[in-house]
């Protein structure tokens, strides 16, 4: 849950703003990186035999020429991509030993990824880092995650289990030309492996220091009308982490999910894809709020965040001809979720109409239409209420997007725009323009211009937390933050540009730059101290009201590559640098905000991946990530290190090996004034896994 803290009557024990020096430099961070690859580089080791499918006996041509479809609705190579695109692969998921989404998203250069607690995590692109991170669009399998009530998403809830995971497309930069409303600095698209590539049995258990117990079991077969299926479920869960004082966090973990999925070939033309999924869940967090207004009293108790919903996703899918296709999309979605200080129920029905031909010898059209209607119901408490209680919202969105060859195989134009309307803002007009050249085969320089808008959500327009009561000249005051009902769209124009180059058969590269400017950026404006009745007993409110008081830029590099040194042997470092700026415009009151959102997210982070296939059927595997402090917030830089050996026991059992966090006992990620819960300290951490197919 995603709320705003105001910025008078701040708690420094809660909200410290000191400044930490930095624990580690670049120069240094990258020297402990390259330390850790070193004790890595056992490069007079043989090799082990790998499946095709094995990222070490991929060329790396191959890789650069991975198909993504999440940069415009259609699929490309992402040699020919006109954007900052990474794909966490298959294989990269079986690497990595992540038990969870959050962790796999560490890889890639450009996202800032920093743990809060045991189930809650801050994911951004580009800055502008929070618990929800209001600025990047998340999907599964095409249907959005994104929270219309609190901006954001809950990844507590977005445990996708990972074996059933094709690929993770990530776009560094906005994507709503395509995506629409909200995908600002990026979009996040987690597509699922197809029914088809999914058959027979497959279970998972394992075990490990913090308490971490995967357990999941799935099967996949055939009918001779349906087609392809596959059926499974999951228990997750975690012990709780360690509070900022070293005691107990009280945030420990639990989730159990099921789903489903059918791929069926209706005709040779027309293909149909059901699923659907239902959870249930929870995760302890301690969040600072009033008690009491008579006496005035504020406490940090330890909450229990209970979750629960269902989902169902239908997508035909039509061939017309080979230079003609069509898609239909349709999903409901029913959530649940809160603990003694908030409660909220929403249901959202979408449906989604795209047409992909091709016009002319060198022009190739994508274009669609789509509908959104959610409701909502809120139940007031005295920390949280919405008003009004209950909200129903729609949205109509068009999107076409055209492009034109203007030198077959070298030189390429993309130009785009979504129209969209919704509730509160009206209409939005969202375009943008790419350009690709490839001068050789595995040579290419792309550059584009967009806009991109970030919608308010109810926790802009209708909300009002009370975070804090104190004593007052004869009455209690209470501190409130309200939201606004005339709150605007905060808007984005981006320029980027790349080059990417495969220069030998052993090593390729991938660059990206960017500059964006942003308006109308989110504020939190004083207003005048008033006497109030309610809640009960009368007191004095000093309310605090969100306003569109900022603008503000940022700019960025972003480099990767992958390095063979042996054929059973991949390295791949990263770095990412982000600078930025905010400015209040004349008459903002804020003073607060604009720096606590500049030092919440790293200027510097660097990564190191190496991959290794060792005699014995033995596959050993380690990344080290070094964050840059947050100082703003008075969160240190760290270096994390994980790694994880897999030993493949025949052609169905694997047993795994895991150390996250190796180089210290604990260490804190992420602290700031958009969290509504308080941070604790990451743990090392040691699991085996153990997988068997049938």
């Amino acid at each position: 849950m995603q709320m705003r803290f105001a910025p008078v009557l701040r708690n420094p024990r809660l909200f410290p703003l000191r400044r930490y020096p930095i624990a580690l430099g670049p120069a240094r961070c990258w020297a402990t990186v390259f330390a850790a690859a070193a004790l890595l580089g056992f490069a007079s080791l043989p090799a082990w035999t790998q499946q095709a499918a094995d990222l070490t006996q991929t060329s790396l041509e191959d890789l650069m020429n991975l198909r993504v479809t999440s940069v415009s609705k259609k699929e490309q190579k992402t040699s020919q991509t006109a954007g900052a695109v990474f794909v966490i692969s298959r294989d990269d998921i079986a690497r990595s030993g992540a038990l969870n989404i959050p962790d796999l998203l560490r890889m890639v250069p450009g996202v800032e990824v920093a743990q809060l607690n045991g189930s809650v995590w801050a994911i951004s692109v580009r800055g502008f880092n929070g618990q929800e991170s209001n600025k990047l669009l998340v999907l599964v399998d095409g249907r959005t995650v994104y929270s219309p009530i609190f901006a954001g998403v809950f990844w507590d809830t977005q445990n996708v289990p990972l074996d059933t995971i094709d690929r993770i497309e990530v776009i560094r930069g906005p994507g709503a030309a395509v995506w629409g409303a909200n995908a600002v600095n990026g979009v996040i698209n987690i597509i699922t492996r197809s029914a088809e590539k999914t058959q027979g049995g497959y279970v998972t258990t394992g075990g490990g220091s913090n308490g971490a117990k995967p357990e999941m079991i799935r099967y996949g077969g055939k009918v001779a009308s349906l087609g392809a299926y596959r059926l499974y479920a999951e228990d997750f869960q975690t012990t709780a982490q360690r509070a900022l004082d070293g005691g107990n966090g009280h945030d420990d973990w639990r989730l159990v999910h099921g789903g489903f999925r059918t791929d069926t070939a209706i005709n040779a033309k027309n293909s149909l894809t059901t699923e659907g999924e239902a959870y249930r869940g929870n995760g302890g967090e301690l969040a600072y709020t009033p008690v009491s207004l008579s006496p005035p009293a504020n406490a940090v108790p330890a909450l229990r965040d209970r979750y629960s919903g269902w989902n169902l996703l239908a997508r035909w899918s039509s061939i017309q001809s080979l230079r003609s296709e069509t898609s239909l999309q349709v999903y409901f979605d029913r959530t649940t979720r809160g603990d003694t200080t908030y409660a909220l129920g929403l249901n959202t029905f979408d449906a989604d109409f795209e047409h992909h031909f091709g016009w002319a010898p060198r022009q190739d059209i994508v274009w669609g239409l789509g509908y959104r209607a959610t409701s909502d119901h809120t139940t007031p408490t005295l920390r949280i209420s919405f008003a009004p209680a209950n909200r129903d919202l729609q949205l109509f969105s068009f999107f076409g997007q055209d492009e034109i060859t203007l030198v077959p195989d070298h030189l390429f134009v993309s130009l785009g725009t979504r129209l969209e309307h919704n509730t509160y803002t009206g209409f939005g007009f969202e375009p943008t323009a790419r350009l690709v050249w490839n001068p050789q085969s595995t040579k290419m320089f792309w550059a584009a211009v967009s806009g991109a808008d970030r919608t308010p959500a109810r926790s802009d327009r209708d909300i009002r937390v009370n975070y804090q009561a104190a004593p007052g000249p004869g009455l209690s005051i209470l501190v409130s933050d309200f939201g606004n009902p005339k709150q605007k769209n905060e808007r984005l124009t981006a320029f980027e540009g790349g080059y990417r180059d495969t220069w030998s058969d052993k090593f390729s590269t991938d660059a990206a730059v960017f500059f964006n400017r942003y308006r109308d950026l989110v504020s939190v404006e004083p207003g005048p101290i008033r006497l109030e009745s309610s809640p009960e007993p009368e007191h004095l409110l000093m309310p605090l009201t969100f306003a569109n008081g900022f603008y503000g830029e940022t700019h960025g590099v972003e480099l990767f590559a992958n390095w063979k040194p042996a054929g059973f042997w991949t390295l791949s470092p990263g770095y990412s640098f982000l600078a930025l700026h905010m400015h209040r415009f004349a008459g903002s009151q804020d003073i607060t905000n604009g720096p606590g959102t500049e030092g919440s997210v790293p200027q510097h982070q660097s990564a190191l991946r190496s991959s290794l296939d060792l005699p014995g059927h033995w596959q050993w595997s380690a990344s080290a990530y070094f964050v840059d402090r947050l100082h703003a917030v008075g969160v240190p830089s760290y270096t994390r290190l994980d790694s994880g050996a897999t030993w493949q026991a025949g052609e169905r059992c694997a047993i795994s090996m895991v150390g996250q966090n190796l180089l210290r006992s604990s260490h804190q990620e992420f602290s700031g004034p958009d969290s509504s819960v308080l941070p604790g300290r990451v743990r090392r951490a040691a699991y085996a896994k153990f997988s068997l197919s049938f």
